[in-house]
Formats: C-alpha cells, structure tokens, sequence
C-alpha cells in the first residue's frame, strides 16, 4: 500500500504548502499589518438574492472566466479572502466570496425569511443559500470553504454533485458528530456548552485575541464586523458544529480534485486534519500559522490552488 499522503493521494506532501520558499513564500513572509475593510483594487461589491434574504457578495476579473466561489466560516466574512483575490483574478479566474447569512454584511438574511418562516439558521438553510450563490456564477465552479462552511460545502456537493468543479476545505473540522471534541483547550467543555453559552466563548475568545493573536488592523476589523453579525446566527451555528454529519464516504468516491488546507497550529490538531484528507482520498497543504492561511499565507495558498486546477485540467 502506498504511504498516505504521497502516490495514494495524489501528491508529495512538500509540494503544497509552505515546505518551499518561492516568490508566494516571500511575499507572505513580507505581509504587513493591513487594513482589511479596504476590498482589493478593482473589486465589485453587490448582493445576491437568496431564499434567506441578501447575501453580500465581492468579487474581481472577468466574469465569464472560471469561477472560484470563496465561502467565510462563522463570524467571518468576504474580506477574509481579499489578499487571494488578486492572485486568482490574475490567474485567469473570477473569485466571488461573500458573507454567510447573518454575518456582517448579510447580517439581513435569516430564517424569518424563509417561505415558510423557520425559528433558527439550519444547516439547510446555510446549503440552500450557498447553492443559489452556485448558480448565479458559470457552473460548475471551483469552492474553497473555510471553517464551518466546509460543512456546508460537503452538504451542497451531496445535494448538486454537477455544480461543483473542484473542492477545498480550508480549516475544515475534519471529524463527524461532536467536531469541538478534538479542538484544545476547549474540546473537553464542548459536549455540555449549549449553543448560547459556545457563542459566547467563541466571540469573547476571537474579540480578546485568545483564539488567534493577528495584527492591529485585523483585529480592529475583526471587532468592527462583531458590531453587525447576529449572535443569533453566531449561536446557531455553534449548535450545528455540534453535530455535523459525516459524508466522508461520498467525498472519497467523488471524481474531482479535492484539497485540505490547514494551518500548522490549526485549533484541530494537524493529525485529524491528515485523517480526514487520507479518508477523502484528497490533497493536502499545511502552511506556516493557524486557523487562517486565507490571512497569513494568502499567496502560497493562491499558488496552491492554482496549481490544484492546472494539475487536474479543471482550469
């Protein structure tokens, strides 16, 4: 049998992430502290009408090149993918990212507006939003889903297989059921913290600086985005986390390329991220940092896609 991680899977484990230094790994170690709530240059703000209400949508290039649709996780938002952006547009791609239902600046969209109306934000509300996003742009698209969303990304891809041209789980929690479980410090709370009381840890630990310690201006903005996201989406989504479902079987018999991006001090332990790679049958790239490569390693992972979709002629 071929060692996990090499022939069996793909790919030499030191070709993506951040085991080389080349020109993207200069220009990441060379980031500075940078003001986030400016979008790339360049870069189209809109809204997308979803069964939720408006999601808000930024995008750049050409919209009829290939499109890569970039999906925030809980508490995140559109912006979390500005420095990749350009990279991508450059590359020949339109990459589209916007903000999850109740987060941000899609803080409008929610199940009081579902038809009929539902009490709470669902898993199949967070698909059946994503999955009109999908269809707005020239399907099938590349997806690159951080966080929670990646959740969601494996909940679409069961449901509209033909939608979807490559996927990429960026920080995704790599294990089904209770996914708090494997996280530190954390993960031996995470079985008895309801929804409300999880929200709660999880924003004061992200407004502190103790989930991840970043620059001044990420963290200012980081602040300013808590000002409109709902708690209740924030809530919900906690409640999700806590029992995701597994469809790791139909991930590995999919027949397109798949990544897993994952920083090196990730709050899921880099081993289960590894796990969850080999039972998918998918790439996988661990970079320099934590939960966010999107933010600290945007070029080496930008390079990484795109080697990703010329590799398996899905350009």
């Amino acid at each position: 049998m071929a060692e996990p991680g090499r022939k069996e899977y793909g790919v030499d484990p030191e070709e993506f992430g951040s085991a080389r230094v080349d020109a993207a790994a200069l220009l990441d170690a060379g980031l500075g502290d940078v003001d986030w709530s400016v979008p790339p240059p360049g870069a189209v703000q809109f809204t997308i009408d979803v069964p939720s209400g408006k999601l808000a949508a930024l995008a750049l290039g050409n919209p009829d090149d290939p499109c890569v649709v970039l999906v925030p996780g809980a508490t995140g938002s559109k912006e979390d993918f500005s420095l990749m952006m350009p990279d991508l547009a450059g590359a020949g791609y339109y990459p589209l990212a916007y903000d999850l239902a109740g987060q941000y600046q899609s803080a409008g969209a929610g199940p009081e507006n579902l038809v009929p109306p539902r009490k709470h934000y669902d898993y199949q509300l967070f698909v059946d939003d994503f999955l009109a996003v999908l269809e707005t742009t020239a399907t099938p698209a590349h997806v690159v889903a951080y966080s929670f969303a990646g959740i969601i990304a494996q909940l679409a891809y069961a449901q509209r297989p033909e939608l979807f041209r490559s996927i990429t789980f960026l920080g995704c929690p790599p294990e089904p059921g209770q996914s708090f479980r494997g996280v530190s410090r954390i993960g031996r709370f995470s079985t008895w913290v309801n929804g409300r009381a999880g929200a709660a840890l999880l924003i004061w630990g992200i407004r502190s600086g103790r989930v991840a310690h970043v620059p001044p201006g990420r963290q200012r903005f980081v602040n300013y985005r808590f000002r409109f996201t709902r708690r209740a989406s924030v809530r919900d989504i906690y409640t999700l986390m806590q029992s995701v479902p597994d469809l790791r079987a139909q991930l590995a018999e999919a027949p397109l390329p798949k990544f897993v991006a994952v920083g090196e001090h990730d709050l899921w332990p880099l081993q289960l991220h590894r796990l969850f790679a080999q039972a998918i049958r998918a790439r996988i790239g661990v970079y320099r940092g934590g939960h966010s490569p999107c933010e600290t390693s945007p070029h080496e992972f930008s390079r990484d896609l795109l080697a990703l979709y010329a590799k398996d002629g899905n350009a």
